[in-house]
C-alpha cells in the first residue's frame, strides 16, 4: 500500500509537470523554439491568482483571470521578444539567448513587485477526504484527472480542428503554409496564448498542493516539465504527458526508498539515458535535414 500512495504521489506532481511540458511542446513544434521563460509563466499565474483573491474575487474568478492573463503574457512575449527573430530567420543562439533573458526579465519584475520572500497561499479547493493508506489523494486525483482532460482536449484541438490543422501545416512547413493561404503569424500566436494558458493551469494545481509561491518558484519547475517534454519527444502531445508522469514517479520513489537529496540528479540522470537510447525522446521522431 506504501508504494500505491508513493506512486499517486508521483503521479500527482507528474501530471504538473506534464502541463507545463504540453506547453513546451506545443511551441517547439510549431516554432522549434525553446522557450525558457516558459517556466517563469508558471510563476506569473501564481502571483496572478495570488493577487485577484487578495481583490477579494471568487475562486472562478482568480483562476479564469490567471489564465487569461498568461496567455496574454505569452503572446505579448512573442511578438516583443521573438517574433522579429523569428520573421528575420534569426540564429537559435539568438533565440536561446532571448527567452533566458525574457526569464530574468520576469524574475526581476515580480521581485521589484511583491519582494523576493515567498507568499503564502491561501487553501483553494475544497476536496472530500479519499484516503489510500495514510495518503489523503484527493488533490493527486484532481491534478491527474486535470491533466488528462487538458490532454485529450489538446489532442482534439490539433488534430480536429480547422485551427489545429492550421498548427500542424505551420510544424510542417511555414513557408508552404503561408503560400496556402494560412496566416502563420497567427498560428504562432495562438500557440504561445495556448501554451501560458497551460502553464497558468499547472500554476494553479501546483499552488493548490504546494501553498507557497516566490519570484523564483518557476525555476527548477520549469526546467524539469522541460526535462519530461524532451524525455518523452519534444512536440509530441502524448509523450509530454508520459514525459511528466514518468517524472514525477522517479521523483517520488525516489524520495521514499532513496535519498532525497538525489532526486534532481535522478531527474536529470533519466534524461542523459534518454538521450543515449533514444535521442528523440519516447514519442519523438528522428528528423532528418537535407545538406
Amino acid at each position: 500500500m506504501y508504494f500505491v500512495s508513493q506512486l499517486l504521489n508521483g503521479l500527482g506532481i507528474g501530471s504538473i509537470y506534464a502541463l507545463v511540458a504540453l506547453g513546451y511542446s506545443m511551441v517547439y513544434g510549431i516554432v522549434k523554439l525553446i522557450n525558457f521563460a516558459h517556466g517563469d509563466l508558471i510563476m506569473v499565474g501564481g502571483y496572478a491568482v495570488f493577487q485577484i483573491l487578495l481583490w477579494s474575487q471568487p475562486l472562478w474568478v482568480a483562476v479564469l483571470g490567471s489564465v487569461v492573463f498568461c496567455a496574454v503574457v505569452g503572446m505579448l512575449i512573442e511578438r516583443v521578444a521573438y517574433h522579429r527573430l523569428l520573421t528575420k530567420g534569426a540564429p537559435r543562439i539568438a533565440l536561446l539567448i532571448t527567452a533566458i533573458g525574457v526569464s530574468l526579465l520576469l524574475q526581476n519584475l515580480y521581485q521589484l513587485l511583491y519582494g523576493s520572500s515567498g507568499k503564502s497561499m491561501p487553501k483553494m479547493f475544497v476536496l472530500p477526504d479519499i484516503y489510500v493508506g495514510d495518503v489523503q489523494v484527493s488533490t493527486i486525483l484532481l491534478n491527474i484527472v486535470v491533466a488528462l482532460l487538458v490532454m485529450a482536449v489538446l489532442q482534439l484541438l490539433v488534430g480536429k480542428t480547422k485551427i489545429g490543422k492550421a498548427m500542424r501545416a505551420t510544424s510542417e512547413d511555414p513557408g508552404a503554409a503561408t503560400l496556402m493561404g494560412i496566416d502563420t503569424n497567427m498560428v504562432i500566436l495562438f500557440t504561445f496564448a495556448i501554451g501560458s494558458a497551460l502553464a497558468a493551469v499547472g500554476s494553479v494545481l501546483f499552488t493548490n498542493a504546494y501553498p507557497q509561491i516566490s519570484p523564483m518558484m518557476g525555476g527548477m519547475l520549469g526546467l524539469k516539465a522541460f526535462v519530461a517534454a524532451v524525455f518523452g519527444g519534444i512536440g509530441s502531445i502524448p509523450g509530454a504527458m508520459v514525459g511528466g508522469f514518468a517524472l514525477g514517479i522517479a521523483e517520488s520513489l525516489n524520495n521514499a526508498y532513496g535519498k532525497s537529496t538525489l532526486t534532481d540528479a535522478v531527474v536529470f540522470g533519466m534524461l542523459i539515458i534518454i538521450l543515449l537510447v533514444k535521442p528523440a525522446g519516447l514519442f519523438g521522431k528522428n528528423v532528418k535535414e537535407k545538406v
